[in-house]
Protein backbone atom coordinates (compact mmCIF):
# COMPACT_ATOMS: atom_id res chain seq x y z
CA UNK A 1 0.00 0.00 0.00
CA UNK A 2 3.00 2.28 0.76
CA UNK A 3 3.73 2.39 -2.83
CA UNK A 4 0.77 3.33 -4.35
CA UNK A 5 0.34 6.18 -1.74
CA UNK A 6 4.08 7.28 -2.63
CA UNK A 7 4.00 10.48 -4.93
CA UNK A 8 0.26 11.63 -3.69
CA UNK A 9 -1.02 14.86 -2.43
CA UNK A 10 -1.36 15.89 1.10
CA UNK A 11 -4.66 17.79 1.16
CA UNK A 12 -4.43 20.73 3.93
CA UNK A 13 -7.32 20.99 5.46
CA UNK A 14 -8.72 24.09 6.67
CA UNK A 15 -12.26 23.71 7.61
CA UNK A 16 -13.82 23.49 4.75
CA UNK A 17 -17.00 22.05 3.96
CA UNK A 18 -15.90 20.66 0.19
CA UNK A 19 -11.86 19.27 1.51
CA UNK A 20 -12.86 15.57 1.07
CA UNK A 21 -14.32 16.68 -2.24
CA UNK A 22 -10.75 17.40 -3.15
CA UNK A 23 -9.27 14.21 -1.84
CA UNK A 24 -12.02 12.64 -4.01
CA UNK A 25 -11.40 14.87 -7.19
CA UNK A 26 -7.65 13.79 -7.13
CA UNK A 27 -8.57 10.38 -6.62
CA UNK A 28 -11.01 10.13 -9.08
CA UNK A 29 -7.83 11.46 -11.93
CA UNK A 30 -5.86 8.30 -10.61
CA UNK A 31 -3.58 9.57 -7.71
CA UNK A 32 -3.81 9.00 -3.86
CA UNK A 33 -4.61 11.74 -1.75
CA UNK A 34 -5.43 11.96 1.92
CA UNK A 35 -6.46 15.05 4.13
CA UNK A 36 -4.73 16.05 7.06
CA UNK A 37 -5.36 18.68 10.06
CA UNK A 38 -3.72 21.98 9.46
CA UNK A 39 -1.43 21.46 12.66
CA UNK A 40 -0.47 18.13 11.88
CA UNK A 41 3.16 17.24 12.77
CA UNK A 42 5.55 17.05 9.31
CA UNK A 43 6.09 13.45 9.96
CA UNK A 44 2.27 12.75 9.64
CA UNK A 45 1.80 14.72 6.65
CA UNK A 46 4.45 13.36 4.19
CA UNK A 47 4.57 10.24 5.56
CA UNK A 48 3.32 8.61 2.16
CA UNK A 49 5.89 11.42 0.88
CA UNK A 50 3.83 13.65 -1.44
CA UNK A 51 4.88 15.13 -4.35
CA UNK A 52 2.66 18.51 -3.64
CA UNK A 53 0.58 20.15 -1.20
CA UNK A 54 -3.04 21.06 -1.72
CA UNK A 55 -4.09 23.97 0.83
CA UNK A 56 -7.96 23.59 1.48
CA UNK A 57 -11.00 26.57 2.18
CA UNK A 58 -11.80 27.31 5.08
CA UNK A 59 -14.25 29.88 7.16
CA UNK A 60 -11.62 32.04 8.57
CA UNK A 61 -9.97 35.24 7.84
CA UNK A 62 -6.08 34.91 7.85
CA UNK A 63 -6.50 38.17 10.06
CA UNK A 64 -7.98 36.40 12.44
CA UNK A 65 -7.15 35.89 16.19
CA UNK A 66 -6.10 32.13 15.90
CA UNK A 67 -6.48 31.76 12.82
CA UNK A 68 -4.97 28.36 11.25
CA UNK A 69 -1.57 28.79 9.97
CA UNK A 70 0.57 27.33 7.29
CA UNK A 71 3.34 24.95 8.58
CA UNK A 72 6.66 25.95 7.55
CA UNK A 73 7.83 22.37 6.57
CA UNK A 74 5.65 22.48 3.67
CA UNK A 75 6.67 25.89 2.23
CA UNK A 76 10.86 25.24 3.19
CA UNK A 77 9.51 21.14 1.24
CA UNK A 78 10.29 23.08 -2.39
CA UNK A 79 7.44 20.82 -3.40
CA UNK A 80 4.43 22.35 -5.42
CA UNK A 81 1.60 24.42 -3.75
CA UNK A 82 -1.98 25.04 -4.26
CA UNK A 83 -4.25 27.18 -2.18
CA UNK A 84 -7.68 27.46 -2.72
CA UNK A 85 -9.40 30.19 -1.41
CA UNK A 86 -8.75 30.31 2.13
CA UNK A 87 -5.79 28.29 1.38
CA UNK A 88 -4.71 31.15 -1.24
CA UNK A 89 -5.30 33.86 1.14
CA UNK A 90 -3.37 31.73 3.38
CA UNK A 91 -0.24 31.33 0.96
CA UNK A 92 -0.26 35.12 0.03
CA UNK A 93 -0.13 36.08 4.14
CA UNK A 94 2.45 33.55 4.79
CA UNK A 95 5.03 34.78 1.72
CA UNK A 96 4.47 38.91 2.46
CA UNK A 97 1.68 39.35 -0.01
CA UNK A 98 -1.75 41.41 1.10
CA UNK A 99 -4.71 40.22 2.02
CA UNK A 100 -7.66 42.07 2.64
CA UNK A 101 -11.59 41.96 2.91
CA UNK A 102 -13.48 42.55 -0.31
CA UNK A 103 -15.52 45.29 -1.04
CA UNK A 104 -18.00 43.15 -2.90
CA UNK A 105 -17.84 39.68 -1.64
CA UNK A 106 -18.38 36.66 -4.27
CA UNK A 107 -20.60 33.77 -3.30
CA UNK A 108 -21.95 31.52 -6.57
CA UNK A 109 -20.99 31.62 -9.87
CA UNK A 110 -18.97 33.51 -11.57
CA UNK A 111 -16.85 34.28 -14.35
CA UNK A 112 -12.81 34.77 -14.94
CA UNK A 113 -10.63 35.36 -17.83
CA UNK A 114 -7.44 33.23 -17.78
CA UNK A 115 -3.64 34.11 -19.02
CA UNK A 116 -3.11 31.65 -21.13
CA UNK A 117 -0.18 28.98 -21.15
CA UNK A 118 0.14 28.77 -17.71
CA UNK A 119 0.71 25.22 -16.11
CA UNK A 120 -2.41 25.44 -14.05
CA UNK A 121 -4.52 26.61 -16.44
CA UNK A 122 -3.46 25.02 -19.45
CA UNK A 123 -5.69 23.64 -22.22
CA UNK A 124 -8.19 25.50 -20.82
CA UNK A 125 -10.81 28.24 -22.37
CA UNK A 126 -9.71 32.14 -21.90
CA UNK A 127 -13.30 32.41 -20.14
CA UNK A 128 -14.35 30.10 -17.37
CA UNK A 129 -17.23 29.37 -14.71
CA UNK A 130 -16.41 28.94 -11.29
CA UNK A 131 -17.93 28.33 -7.99
CA UNK A 132 -16.86 31.45 -5.83
CA UNK A 133 -17.32 31.40 -1.77
CA UNK A 134 -15.04 34.19 -0.28
CA UNK A 135 -15.18 37.54 1.39
CA UNK A 136 -11.57 38.41 1.77
CA UNK A 137 -9.35 38.61 -1.75
CA UNK A 138 -6.08 39.36 -2.47
CA UNK A 139 -4.61 42.98 -3.01
CA UNK A 140 -1.07 41.94 -3.70
CA UNK A 141 0.42 38.58 -4.69
CA UNK A 142 4.15 37.92 -3.31
CA UNK A 143 6.99 38.31 -4.58
CA UNK A 144 7.34 36.26 -7.47
CA UNK A 145 3.76 35.65 -8.15
CA UNK A 146 1.85 36.95 -11.27
CA UNK A 147 -1.53 36.88 -12.02
CA UNK A 148 -3.12 34.12 -13.81
CA UNK A 149 -7.19 35.25 -14.03
CA UNK A 150 -9.53 37.60 -13.22
CA UNK A 151 -12.96 38.11 -12.41
CA UNK A 152 -15.03 40.96 -11.71
CA UNK A 153 -14.39 41.26 -8.48
CA UNK A 154 -11.19 39.89 -7.55
CA UNK A 155 -8.29 40.80 -10.02
CA UNK A 156 -6.34 37.90 -8.70
CA UNK A 157 -8.79 35.13 -8.85
CA UNK A 158 -5.84 33.01 -10.10
CA UNK A 159 -1.90 33.73 -9.03
CA UNK A 160 0.95 31.66 -10.01
CA UNK A 161 4.86 31.29 -8.88
CA UNK A 162 5.58 29.03 -12.39
CA UNK A 163 9.39 28.49 -11.30
CA UNK A 164 7.95 27.58 -7.66
CA UNK A 165 5.47 25.60 -8.49
CA UNK A 166 3.15 27.76 -5.98
CA UNK A 167 -0.19 28.39 -6.86
CA UNK A 168 -3.50 29.64 -5.67
CA UNK A 169 -7.05 30.26 -6.52
CA UNK A 170 -9.85 32.08 -5.54
CA UNK A 171 -12.67 29.73 -6.28
CA UNK A 172 -13.54 26.12 -5.64
CA UNK A 173 -12.38 23.80 -8.49
CA UNK A 174 -13.56 20.50 -6.25
CA UNK A 175 -17.03 21.52 -6.42
CA UNK A 176 -19.43 20.55 -9.65
CA UNK A 177 -20.15 24.07 -9.84
CA UNK A 178 -16.74 24.85 -11.25
CA UNK A 179 -17.43 22.60 -14.46
CA UNK A 180 -13.50 22.71 -15.78
CA UNK A 181 -12.63 22.27 -12.28
CA UNK A 182 -11.23 19.15 -12.17
CA UNK A 183 -9.04 19.84 -15.66
CA UNK A 184 -7.61 22.26 -13.31
CA UNK A 185 -6.91 19.79 -10.63
CA UNK A 186 -5.45 17.36 -13.43
CA UNK A 187 -3.38 20.03 -14.41
CA UNK A 188 -1.97 20.64 -10.75
CA UNK A 189 -0.94 16.68 -10.51
CA UNK A 190 0.61 16.16 -13.93
CA UNK A 191 1.93 19.15 -15.29
CA UNK A 192 3.29 20.75 -11.88
CA UNK A 193 3.64 17.78 -9.51
CA UNK A 194 4.49 15.02 -12.14
CA UNK A 195 2.39 12.37 -10.49
CA UNK A 196 1.69 8.82 -11.64
CA UNK A 197 -1.77 7.42 -11.76
CA UNK A 198 -1.26 4.43 -10.18
CA UNK A 199 -4.49 4.73 -7.55
CA UNK A 200 -6.96 2.07 -9.56
CA UNK A 201 -8.68 -0.46 -8.33
CA UNK A 202 -6.89 -3.31 -10.18
CA UNK A 203 -4.00 -2.13 -7.95
CA UNK A 204 -6.13 -1.87 -4.61
CA UNK A 205 -7.21 -5.04 -4.51
CA UNK A 206 -3.85 -6.97 -5.48
CA UNK A 207 -1.81 -4.70 -2.89
CA UNK A 208 -4.76 -5.40 -0.32
CA UNK A 209 -5.16 -8.61 -0.78
CA UNK A 210 -1.04 -9.32 -0.24
CA UNK A 211 -1.35 -6.75 3.04
CA UNK A 212 -4.19 -8.88 4.28
CA UNK A 213 -2.39 -12.40 4.09
CA UNK A 214 0.76 -10.53 5.61
CA UNK A 215 -1.58 -9.42 8.70
CA UNK A 216 -3.75 -12.45 9.10
CA UNK A 217 -1.53 -15.42 8.13
CA UNK A 218 -3.07 -18.80 9.46
CA UNK A 219 -5.66 -16.90 12.06
CA UNK A 220 -9.13 -16.72 11.38
CA UNK A 221 -11.27 -13.70 10.67
CA UNK A 222 -15.01 -12.54 11.92
CA UNK A 223 -17.23 -9.95 9.71
CA UNK A 224 -20.19 -8.54 10.21
CA UNK A 225 -22.31 -8.76 7.14
CA UNK A 226 -25.02 -6.28 6.74
CA UNK A 227 -25.16 -6.30 3.20
CA UNK A 228 -24.99 -3.00 2.66
CA UNK A 229 -21.87 -2.03 -0.18
CA UNK A 230 -19.40 -1.70 2.39
CA UNK A 231 -19.32 -4.66 4.58
CA UNK A 232 -20.16 -6.64 1.12
CA UNK A 233 -16.82 -5.49 -0.32
CA UNK A 234 -14.86 -5.72 2.31
CA UNK A 235 -15.87 -9.65 3.15
CA UNK A 236 -15.45 -10.00 -0.58
CA UNK A 237 -11.90 -8.79 -0.45
CA UNK A 238 -10.80 -10.95 2.45
CA UNK A 239 -12.31 -13.68 1.32
CA UNK A 240 -10.35 -13.61 -1.97
CA UNK A 241 -7.38 -13.32 0.26
CA UNK A 242 -7.66 -15.69 2.82
CA UNK A 243 -11.02 -18.25 2.05
CA UNK A 244 -12.15 -20.50 4.52
CA UNK A 245 -10.02 -18.59 7.26
CA UNK A 246 -13.31 -15.73 6.97
CA UNK A 247 -16.60 -16.39 8.93
CA UNK A 248 -19.41 -13.98 8.00
CA UNK A 249 -22.26 -13.39 10.73
CA UNK A 250 -25.84 -11.63 9.13
CA UNK A 251 -28.20 -10.99 11.62
CA UNK A 252 -31.36 -10.42 10.25
CA UNK A 253 -33.48 -8.10 12.82
CA UNK A 254 -36.77 -8.14 10.80
CA UNK A 255 -36.09 -4.36 9.47
CA UNK A 256 -34.39 -4.63 5.71
CA UNK A 257 -36.13 -3.92 2.87
CA UNK A 258 -38.27 -6.35 0.99
CA UNK A 259 -35.93 -9.72 -0.26
CA UNK A 260 -32.91 -8.43 1.53
CA UNK A 261 -32.42 -10.70 4.15
CA UNK A 262 -32.60 -13.63 1.22
CA UNK A 263 -30.36 -11.73 -1.17
CA UNK A 264 -27.95 -11.64 1.55
CA UNK A 265 -27.85 -15.07 1.83
CA UNK A 266 -28.20 -15.99 -2.08
CA UNK A 267 -24.95 -13.75 -2.92
CA UNK A 268 -22.86 -14.32 0.03
CA UNK A 269 -23.33 -18.53 0.35
CA UNK A 270 -24.63 -19.46 -2.47
CA UNK A 271 -22.53 -17.40 -5.23
CA UNK A 272 -19.75 -15.64 -3.24
CA UNK A 273 -19.31 -19.60 -1.28
CA UNK A 274 -18.62 -18.14 2.03
CA UNK A 275 -18.93 -19.18 5.17
CA UNK A 276 -22.01 -17.36 6.29
CA UNK A 277 -24.22 -17.63 9.60
CA UNK A 278 -27.86 -16.02 9.06
CA UNK A 279 -29.22 -15.16 12.53
CA UNK A 280 -32.82 -14.76 12.46
CA UNK A 281 -33.15 -12.09 14.99
CA UNK A 282 -36.56 -10.27 14.22
CA UNK A 283 -39.01 -11.43 17.36
CA UNK A 284 -36.21 -9.97 19.55
CA UNK A 285 -35.41 -6.90 18.24
CA UNK A 286 -39.45 -6.34 17.54
CA UNK A 287 -40.13 -7.28 21.16
CA UNK A 288 -37.47 -5.18 22.72
CA UNK A 289 -38.76 -2.26 19.95
CA UNK A 290 -42.36 -2.54 21.22
CA UNK A 291 -43.73 1.20 22.08
CA UNK A 292 -40.90 2.97 21.45
CA UNK A 293 -41.53 5.64 19.12
CA UNK A 294 -38.79 8.06 20.42
CA UNK A 295 -35.73 7.98 17.53
CA UNK A 296 -32.78 8.29 19.47
CA UNK A 297 -34.33 5.23 21.45
CA UNK A 298 -34.80 3.10 18.79
CA UNK A 299 -31.53 3.75 17.26
CA UNK A 300 -30.12 2.87 21.09
CA UNK A 301 -31.59 -0.36 21.11
CA UNK A 302 -30.94 -1.68 17.71
CA UNK A 303 -27.34 -1.03 18.41
CA UNK A 304 -27.22 -2.80 21.61
CA UNK A 305 -29.39 -5.39 20.75
CA UNK A 306 -27.40 -6.20 17.44
CA UNK A 307 -23.63 -6.37 19.84
CA UNK A 308 -25.11 -8.66 22.22
CA UNK A 309 -26.25 -10.87 18.97
CA UNK A 310 -23.75 -10.73 17.65
CA UNK A 311 -21.55 -11.39 20.56
CA UNK A 312 -23.53 -14.08 21.51
CA UNK A 313 -23.14 -15.82 18.08
CA UNK A 314 -18.96 -15.20 18.16
CA UNK A 315 -18.67 -16.56 21.59
CA UNK A 316 -20.42 -20.06 19.76
CA UNK A 317 -16.81 -19.73 17.45
CA UNK A 318 -13.41 -21.08 18.43
CA UNK A 319 -10.29 -19.52 17.60
CA UNK A 320 -11.31 -15.94 16.14
CA UNK A 321 -8.41 -13.46 16.18
CA UNK A 322 -10.00 -10.64 13.89
CA UNK A 323 -12.79 -8.98 13.36
CA UNK A 324 -13.36 -7.24 9.74
CA UNK A 325 -15.19 -3.84 9.57
CA UNK A 326 -16.75 -2.33 6.31
CA UNK A 327 -14.88 1.26 7.59
CA UNK A 328 -14.24 3.65 4.76
CA UNK A 329 -12.13 6.93 4.49
CA UNK A 330 -14.92 9.44 5.60
CA UNK A 331 -15.24 7.50 8.84
CA UNK A 332 -11.59 7.61 9.57
CA UNK A 333 -11.72 11.87 8.70
CA UNK A 334 -14.62 12.27 10.78
CA UNK A 335 -13.55 10.46 13.84
CA UNK A 336 -10.05 11.60 13.90
CA UNK A 337 -11.76 15.84 13.59
CA UNK A 338 -11.92 17.89 16.69
CA UNK A 339 -15.45 16.96 17.89
CA UNK A 340 -15.69 19.62 21.34
CA UNK A 341 -18.11 21.47 19.64
CA UNK A 342 -20.17 19.14 17.54
CA UNK A 343 -23.93 18.42 18.41
CA UNK A 344 -25.45 14.56 18.10
CA UNK A 345 -27.75 14.85 14.91
CA UNK A 346 -28.43 11.18 15.19
CA UNK A 347 -26.91 7.98 17.11
CA UNK A 348 -24.86 5.76 15.20
CA UNK A 349 -23.98 1.98 15.26
CA UNK A 350 -21.63 -0.82 13.99
CA UNK A 351 -19.64 -3.98 15.69
CA UNK A 352 -18.10 -1.26 18.09
CA UNK A 353 -18.45 -1.66 21.89
CA UNK A 354 -17.96 -5.33 21.89
CA UNK A 355 -17.34 -7.44 25.46
CA UNK A 356 -14.05 -7.36 26.90
CA UNK A 357 -13.83 -11.25 26.42
CA UNK A 358 -14.25 -10.41 23.16
CA UNK A 359 -11.53 -8.50 21.84
CA UNK A 360 -10.31 -8.44 18.08
CA UNK A 361 -7.66 -6.88 16.25
CA UNK A 362 -9.48 -4.91 13.31
CA UNK A 363 -8.61 -5.84 9.82
CA UNK A 364 -10.54 -2.98 8.07
CA UNK A 365 -8.79 -3.19 4.28
CA UNK A 366 -11.27 -0.10 2.78
CA UNK A 367 -10.56 2.48 5.48
CA UNK A 368 -8.22 4.39 2.92
CA UNK A 369 -11.58 4.38 0.44
CA UNK A 370 -14.49 6.79 -0.33
CA UNK A 371 -17.59 5.19 -1.73
CA UNK A 372 -17.28 5.87 -5.07
CA UNK A 373 -14.21 3.56 -4.63
CA UNK A 374 -15.79 0.76 -3.03
CA UNK A 375 -17.85 0.40 -5.68
CA UNK A 376 -15.35 0.29 -7.96
CA UNK A 377 -13.43 -1.97 -6.36
CA UNK A 378 -17.03 -4.10 -5.49
CA UNK A 379 -17.85 -4.10 -8.68
CA UNK A 380 -13.84 -4.96 -9.97
CA UNK A 381 -14.35 -8.20 -7.41
CA UNK A 382 -17.19 -9.36 -9.35
CA UNK A 383 -20.39 -8.60 -6.94
CA UNK A 384 -23.42 -8.08 -8.82
CA UNK A 385 -25.16 -4.64 -9.48
CA UNK A 386 -27.65 -4.99 -6.90
CA UNK A 387 -25.03 -4.79 -3.93
CA UNK A 388 -22.14 -2.92 -5.73
CA UNK A 389 -25.01 0.34 -6.03
CA UNK A 390 -27.37 -0.51 -3.14
CA UNK A 391 -28.41 2.54 -1.79
CA UNK A 392 -27.05 3.73 1.39
CA UNK A 393 -29.63 2.40 4.50
CA UNK A 394 -29.23 3.34 7.89
CA UNK A 395 -28.00 0.35 10.47
CA UNK A 396 -31.51 0.94 12.24
CA UNK A 397 -32.62 0.15 8.89
CA UNK A 398 -36.91 0.64 8.71
CA UNK A 399 -37.26 1.60 11.96
CA UNK A 400 -36.01 4.65 11.48
CA UNK A 401 -38.64 4.90 7.87
CA UNK A 402 -41.28 3.72 9.97
CA UNK A 403 -42.47 6.52 12.23
CA UNK A 404 -44.40 6.10 15.45
CA UNK A 405 -44.86 2.25 16.82
CA UNK A 406 -42.92 -0.28 15.24
CA UNK A 407 -45.29 -3.79 14.33
CA UNK A 408 -44.44 -6.16 12.14
CA UNK A 409 -47.95 -5.45 9.76
CA UNK A 410 -46.81 -1.71 9.99
CA UNK A 411 -43.09 -2.70 8.83
CA UNK A 412 -44.33 -5.25 5.95
CA UNK A 413 -46.23 -2.46 4.47
CA UNK A 414 -43.65 0.11 4.91
CA UNK A 415 -41.61 -2.53 2.73
CA UNK A 416 -44.32 -3.32 0.02
CA UNK A 417 -44.48 0.55 -0.74
CA UNK A 418 -40.68 0.99 -0.80
CA UNK A 419 -40.16 -1.88 -3.03
CA UNK A 420 -42.69 -0.50 -5.66
CA UNK A 421 -41.03 2.81 -5.37
CA UNK A 422 -37.53 1.48 -5.91
CA UNK A 423 -39.12 -0.75 -8.27
CA UNK A 424 -40.29 2.07 -10.68
CA UNK A 425 -37.24 4.35 -9.96
CA UNK A 426 -35.28 1.30 -11.93
CA UNK A 427 -37.42 0.86 -14.53
CA UNK A 428 -37.05 4.57 -15.77
CA UNK A 429 -33.31 4.15 -14.94
CA UNK A 430 -33.62 6.80 -12.15
CA UNK A 431 -32.41 4.95 -9.23
CA UNK A 432 -28.81 5.04 -10.25
CA UNK A 433 -27.67 7.90 -11.30
CA UNK A 434 -31.09 10.70 -10.91
CA UNK A 435 -31.21 9.94 -7.43
CA UNK A 436 -28.30 9.30 -4.61
CA UNK A 437 -30.73 7.78 -2.10
CA UNK A 438 -34.70 6.97 -2.29
CA UNK A 439 -36.75 5.46 0.20
CA UNK A 440 -40.32 5.42 1.18
CA UNK A 441 -41.33 6.74 5.22
CA UNK A 442 -44.54 5.59 6.85
CA UNK A 443 -46.12 8.18 8.81
CA UNK A 444 -47.93 7.91 12.02
CA UNK A 445 -50.68 10.18 10.63
CA UNK A 446 -53.80 8.98 9.30
CA UNK A 447 -56.43 10.84 6.75
CA UNK A 448 -59.46 10.39 4.91
CA UNK A 449 -59.99 8.50 1.84
CA UNK A 450 -62.29 7.23 -1.00
CA UNK A 451 -62.43 3.54 -2.42
CA UNK A 452 -65.23 2.94 -4.75
CA UNK A 453 -68.08 3.78 -2.63
CA UNK A 454 -66.18 3.48 1.01
CA UNK A 455 -64.82 5.89 2.86
CA UNK A 456 -60.84 5.19 4.19
CA UNK A 457 -59.55 6.39 7.24
CA UNK A 458 -55.65 5.12 7.09
CA UNK A 459 -51.86 5.74 6.90
CA UNK A 460 -49.73 8.43 4.65
CA UNK A 461 -46.79 7.71 3.05
CA UNK A 462 -44.33 9.49 2.19
CA UNK A 463 -41.46 9.20 -0.29
CA UNK A 464 -37.90 10.97 -0.84
CA UNK A 465 -35.32 11.43 -3.02
CA UNK A 466 -32.36 13.33 -3.45
CA UNK A 467 -29.46 13.82 -5.23
CA UNK A 468 -26.24 14.79 -3.64
CA UNK A 469 -22.23 14.51 -4.29
CA UNK A 470 -21.05 13.90 -0.70
CA UNK A 471 -24.51 13.51 1.57
CA UNK A 472 -23.08 16.78 3.30
CA UNK A 473 -25.87 18.64 1.66
CA UNK A 474 -28.66 17.27 -0.42
CA UNK A 475 -31.24 18.79 -2.84
CA UNK A 476 -34.59 16.95 -3.52
CA UNK A 477 -34.59 15.19 -6.89
CA UNK A 478 -36.98 16.60 -9.62
CA UNK A 479 -38.65 13.33 -10.67
CA UNK A 480 -41.06 13.28 -13.18
CA UNK A 481 -44.69 13.82 -12.53
CA UNK A 482 -45.69 10.75 -14.34
CA UNK A 483 -43.33 8.71 -12.58
CA UNK A 484 -44.90 9.99 -8.93
CA UNK A 485 -47.82 9.24 -10.50
CA UNK A 486 -47.42 5.96 -11.26
CA UNK A 487 -45.80 4.99 -7.69
CA UNK A 488 -49.11 6.81 -6.24
CA UNK A 489 -51.24 4.63 -7.65
CA UNK A 490 -49.74 1.77 -7.68
CA UNK A 491 -48.80 2.12 -4.11
CA UNK A 492 -52.74 2.94 -3.03
CA UNK A 493 -53.80 -0.15 -5.35
CA UNK A 494 -51.31 -2.44 -4.25
CA UNK A 495 -50.59 -1.88 -0.13
CA UNK A 496 -53.33 -2.13 2.25
CA UNK A 497 -53.77 0.19 4.68
CA UNK A 498 -52.15 3.47 2.97
CA UNK A 499 -54.57 6.01 1.09
CA UNK A 500 -52.78 9.28 0.20
CA UNK A 501 -48.73 9.71 -0.69
CA UNK A 502 -47.06 12.51 -0.47
CA UNK A 503 -43.47 13.73 -2.25
CA UNK A 504 -41.05 14.98 0.31
CA UNK A 505 -39.26 18.35 -1.19
CA UNK A 506 -37.21 19.21 1.72
CA UNK A 507 -33.24 19.99 0.94
CA UNK A 508 -30.33 19.45 3.24
CA UNK A 509 -30.06 21.32 5.20
CA UNK A 510 -32.39 22.72 6.53
CA UNK A 511 -33.72 18.97 6.79
CA UNK A 512 -31.44 16.03 6.84
CA UNK A 513 -31.91 13.24 4.28
CA UNK A 514 -33.24 10.42 6.88
CA UNK A 515 -36.76 11.73 8.76
CA UNK A 516 -35.64 10.56 12.26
Amino acid sequence: MDDLKRGGIAVIDYGSQYTQLIARRIRELGVYSEVFAHDGTADHINQHDPAGYILSGGPNSVYEKGAPTLPRFILDSGKPIFGICYGMQLLTHSLGGDVAASTEREYGSATITHTPDSPLLDSLESELQVWMSHGDRIEQPPDGFIPLAQSENSPYAAIGDIDNKRYGVQFHPEVSHTPQGSAIISNFLFRVCDCDNKWTPTAFIDDSIARIREQVGEKQVLLALSGGVDSAVAGTLIHRAIGEQLTCIFVNHGLLRKNEPEDVVRVFRDEQHMNLIAVNSIETFLTALDGVTEPEQKRKIIGKLFIDVFSEEARKLQGIDFLAQGTIYPDVIESAANSKSAKTIKSHHNVGGLPDDLQFELVEPLRDLFKDEVRKIGTALGLPDAIVWRQPFPGPGLAIRCLGDLTWERLETLRAADHIFIEELRAGGMLRDTTAQSFAVLLPVKSVGVMGDNRTYEEVLALRAVTTDDFMTADWARLPYDLLARVSTRIVNEVSGINRVTYDITSKPPGTIEWE
